[in-house]
Formats: structure tokens, sequence, C-alpha cells
């Protein structure tokens, strides 16, 4: 097995033309297939030392053993023919969307009165099958919701053998199905039934509705009001089942939209699929974070096409995506030359779509990650407004409290996957200056935080490096921080602050240059208020106690024989002035340091009718 030394030689053979390479393991299983616009740069990289890669490139690069290269005319060529390679090869390292999901049908038996069932297989039978269809849970409640609007019978029973056999179910007493099982159905009205609950399924809603309506008027002129009347309920179902589910975008009935949300260490692309301005199917995929956002989601989307044929017109995404003008260009290779769009919308009807395809991924993440869905949305909208490679796991947030410069203490709070993670929170008292300045203030609590950092034993949460620090204050704040991570060569801890506006509720988010206005993105706006008021909390409680503290051993010190530190000798041992006030002469001479004498004296001074409160 050749080392990196010489496969990074051999990387530097390579001209600077488009192709693809094919990495290699020992047994020669092709496990990567990837393409660039210069080949000899991409390959290189691969083999150099002290180049920041994702953990799923250390360990592909960790078993190449060899590698081929292809040369191309064009990039486009390139992702041609590195779609084709990965289809053929499917290696291990390049399927980021397993479709193994398994498949659903739609099965009508072959009967007198034939059944509609959702099955997740075919078999070898004289059924009618439809599909397949990826999403289980859509097919499931489409079947349902078409039993229910056609009242056709969900039961096992067979017709016309069971024909009065028993009394009919509920579900025929509140008018959820016709009751077959009574016999007074004709096999001729019950497969028409059947016919329209069928052209229902297969997505022409609008077609069966005009039928339906065709057929009401039939009866009306016939004077068969009861069937009429029956058409017209069936009717009123269907367009309340579509009103429910209709998403009009923007005058293009066929759209998929694609939306992906960061956790930790994974994303998650939802994808919406609608045809007709109806929601048909929804998929969803959890894979491994690369850390380049705009590269995933190009990669996402021509893998999700490569598994499968139906490409639509319009293909809608959330976000940047890498090499757009080569991504357009390879989905309407694939459509078969017709026009595709790739859209990014910022407003209006198709930004409601693309959010509750974020919704969606957001919800399907936090249940893999064991998170609320609104804690995984706000700290993936926090990651993405930031701007940070990946959502942040570790947030630390700082506040400063005073009094006008008395008393000046920090508190310090910690967020864990969006959640306060009490164990790591810490209180500091300011130490290196008296009076009032917040700036030096934050400047030397953090410089004492990162102290503890490459100091304190593996076991202390000083130890945690923070994915975020959030301050309490603007650009000040912010720039006196940067200062102490430049010290001590943290700069790539992403600092940020919290703005309040007059009313001392959150506003905006402080760079070290400008503010990021956040009062319109719910998420991230909740998550931060809730922040800056723990930290605010955290830190105001304590000033709030140690100016307590420091009162009552000014109240102490009048006392004839007591000093500064007899009395923080008491308030520690009894825990509170009305302990004192309450103890015995002999209990006060368990102290260290207080006589007879001054027990004496301090019972006589609470003693006394003046000193009671």
């Amino acid at each position: 097995m050749p080392g990196k030394e010489e496969l990074l030689k051999k990387a530097n053979s390579l001209p600077m033309n488009p192709g693809v390479y094919i990495m290699k393991n020992k047994s020669g299983e092709v496990i990567y297939v990837g393409k660039a616009k210069a080949l000899k740069n991409r390959v290189t990289s691969y083999f150099r030392k002290n180049l920041s890669h994702s953990v799923k490139t250390v360990r592909m690069v960790s078993n190449v053993d060899d590698f081929d290269y292809i040369l191309t005319q064009s990039e486009f060529e390139a992702l041609v023919l590195e779609c084709s390679l990965i289809k053929q090869y499917q290696p291990k390292y390049n399927i980021l969307l397993k479709d193994d999901k398994g498949y659903s049908y739609i099965r009508i038996s072959k009967e007198r009165y034939p059944h509609i069932s959702e099955v997740k297989m075919t078999a070898n039978d004289s059924a009618t099958y439809i599909g397949p269809f990826v999403s289980s849970s859509l097919i499931s409640r489409s079947v349902n919701e078409a039993l229910k609007i056609f009242k056709l019978p969900s039961c096992n029973k067979s017709f016309p053998r069971d024909f009065r056999r028993e009394r009919p179910c509920l579900n025929y007493h509140i008018g959820l199905c016709m009751g077959v099982c009574t016999g007074k159905v004709s096999e001729e009205e019950y497969n028409k039934t059947v016919e329209e609950a069928v052209r229902f399924l297969k997505g022409s809603s609008e077609d069966a509705l005009k039928e339906m309506q065709l057929k009401m008027q039939e009866y009306s002129d016939k004077m068969l009001f009861e069937k009429a009347a029956q058409m017209r309920d069936r009717i009123n179902a269907v367009k309340k089942l579509n009103d429910r589910q209709k998403v009009f975008a923007a005058g293009i009935p066929n759209q998929d939209v694609f939306g992906i949300v960061r956790g930790t260490g994974k994303l998650c692309l939802s994808v919406l699929r609608f045809k007709g301005g109806r929601l048909y199917d929804s998929e969803v995929f959890i894979v491994d974070d690369e850390g380049n956002l705009p590269g995933e989601r190009m990669n996402l989307i021509i893998q999700f096409y490569t598994l499968r044929k139906d490409i639509p017109k319009r293909v809608t995404v959330d976000g940047e995506v890498e090499d757009e003008e080569l991504l357009t260009r390879w989905l309407v290779s694939m459509n078969e030359s017709k026009n595709v769009e790739l859209k990014q919308p910022q407003k209006g009807e198709q930004m409601r779509l693309v959010e509750m395809c974020r919704d969606n991924a957001a919800q399907h993440l936090a249940v893999y990650e064991g998170k609320s869905m609104s804690e995984t949305a706000a700290l993936d909208e926090l990651s993405q407004i930031l701007n940070l490679d990946k959502a942040p796991r570790f947030i630390e947030s700082y506040d400063i409290s005073h009094t006008s410069g008395q008393d000046n203490v920090a508190g310090m709070v910690v967020f864990k996957d969006g959640k306060p993670y009490k164990k790591a929170y810490k209180h500091f008292s300011i130490k290196s200056f008296s009076g009032q300045d917040d700036y030096a203030s934050m400047a030397e609590v953090l410089t004492r935080r990162f102290k503890h950092y490459f100091e304190d034993e593996q076991d202390s949460t000083f130890k945690i490096k923070p994915d975020l620090i959030l301050l309490d204050g603007g650009k000040g704040q912010v720039n006196a921080v940067y200062a102490v991570l430049e010290q001590f060569g943290l700069t790539d801890i992403p600092l940020f602050g919290m703005v309040k506006d007059s009313k001392h509720r959150t506003r905006a988010i402080a760079t070290g240059g400008g503010e990021i206005q956040i009062n319109s993105m719910k998420n991230v706006f909740k998550f931060v208020t809730s922040v800056q008021d723990e930290v605010h909390r955290f830190s105001i409680s304590y000033h709030r106690k140690k100016h307590s503290k420091k009162s009552l051993i000014s109240a102490l010190t009048e006392i004839d024989g007591v000093g500064e530190k007899k009395a923080k000798s008491l308030l520690k041992h009894f825990g509170s002035l009305k302990k004192i006030r309450a103890a015995s002469q002999n209990e006060l001479c368990e102290v260290s340091g207080i006589s007879e004498r001054l027990a004496k004296n301090i019972s006589a001074y609470f003693g006394s009718s003046e000193n009671t409160d």
C-alpha cells in the first residue's frame, strides 16, 4: 500500500484540467468519486498535511490506497460523469441519501366488491397496484381519507358473502361507511364509487369532482334527491380535503421545495413535493454535516434527483447553492432538456413554503437528537445568520451587574444544545479595579475564564470550549473581549453581543462593527431573548446577594468590638442576621474570635428596643 507521500506525488502530476477522480481502497473497491475544475488542486488537497478536513473526509482518505482519473472537456461534463459513476459504483463515502426507506403501494383487490388498502409490497395475485410511493405515512393517510370521503368499508369483510351476517359497525352509524354489509348497495354502484376513489388517489381530484358534480345534477334532475344529497356530501368532503392540502405556488403547479436544518454534527434535508398545487409527497434525510452548507445543498439535490426520474419545472431552495449555474444546467439535462428554474425566495407564498419545509426538517432532527423543535430551529437559524460553520452546541453568555460601580460582579451562563447547562454556570467578583467600567469588567472576566480553560484539570467545566459567546451589550463589549480572545489565540470562537432597546427588550445581535436585526426571526429572537434574560437573572441575583451581605456586615460592625472579619465569621457561622439575633451567648462564643465579653455586647445590642428592626 503506497503511503500518503506517494499518493501526493502522483496527485501533483495531474493536469489542471476538469475531470473526475476515483478513489479506491486496497481491495480495488471504489470508495469515493468526485469532480473538479482543476484535478491537480482538488486531489492534492486530500493528501497534504495540516489541512482541516471533516471527520468523514479524514476517514475516507485513511482508506485510500490508489486513485484513477478521467479528463473531461468541461466542468459540466465532469458533473454528468461523476453522477453516472456514483450511480454505477454506489461508493461508500458518496452515498448521502440512502434510498432504503422501503416503498408503499395502493392495492385494489380483484373481487366483486373490491377493497382499497395500503400495502408494503406487491404480491403475485390478480389485484391492481398503484405505486411505488416513497412516503408510506402519506399514502396510508391518503387511503384512509379516500375511504372516509367515498364511504367505502375499511373492514376485512368479504362481499357478498358477509351480507347481513351481523349488525353494521359504528362507521355506518356515524356516516363514514355506506354499509355494504347491509346488502342494500348494488354491485354496480359500489364499483363506480371505487373507481371514483381510485381516480382521487391517483391525484385526479379535479376530474373526480367534475364527474361527481355531473352525477349530482343527474340525480337531481331525476328527483333522486337522497342520492343527490349523498353526492353533494362527497363533493364537499373532497373540496374540504383539497382546501386543507392545497398550497398554490405562484402559478407553478409542479415544484419541489428543499430545506436544510443544522443540528449537532448532522444536517436534516426535508423535501416537499407539490403537483397541481397539492402536496403529494414528502421525504426527510439525516446526513453528516461537512461544514460547507452551499456545497452540501448542491450535493444533496444532485443525489436526490439521481435516485429519482421526475424533476419538476421549479426547484425551490432555502439558501445559497454552490455552482448554481452548473446545477441548473445539470437539472435541465436530467429533465430531458425541459426548462428547470432554481429559485431561492425571500418573501410571499414561496417563502412560506420554504419555512414549512424547514419546520418539517427541524421537527425530524429534533426527534433524532432528543431536542425540542424550537431549540433545533433556533440553533440552526442562529448558525445561518451568524455565518457559523455549524449549529453551536455550547453557548456561553456574560453580563455585568453593579450599583453605581459598587459590588461589581459578573455572571456566566452556559447553554448546551439550546438548554441551560447549570452545572457550568459561574459567578465572578471584579477584582482588578473599583468603580464603573463595563468594558474593563467584561475583559477581566473573560481573561480569568480562559486562564481556567488552559490551567484547570480536565474534569473542570471551564475546559469546555464554547462554540459561541454572546455578551450582554453592544459592539463596545464585543471589541473589548475580542482583544482577550486574541491574547489567548482563541479568535476562532465566534463572538457577538446582545443589544436591548430602550425598554430593555432584546432588539439585535451586535458584531464588532454593526448590528444584525433579529426581530423578524421568531426562533432566534425567542432563543436570544431567553439567553439574555437568563444571564441577567443570574448576574443580578449574585449582585443582590453580595450587596445584601455587605449591608449585613456593615450593620454588624456597628456593634462595639465587632470588626469586618468578626462580622463575616458570624454570618458564615449562623447564615443570617435573624439567627445571630436569636443566638444565646454560649452559642455566640462558639464562633471563632468571639469572647464572652463580646458575646454579651452582641446580645445587648440586639436586646435593646432601638435595634429590634
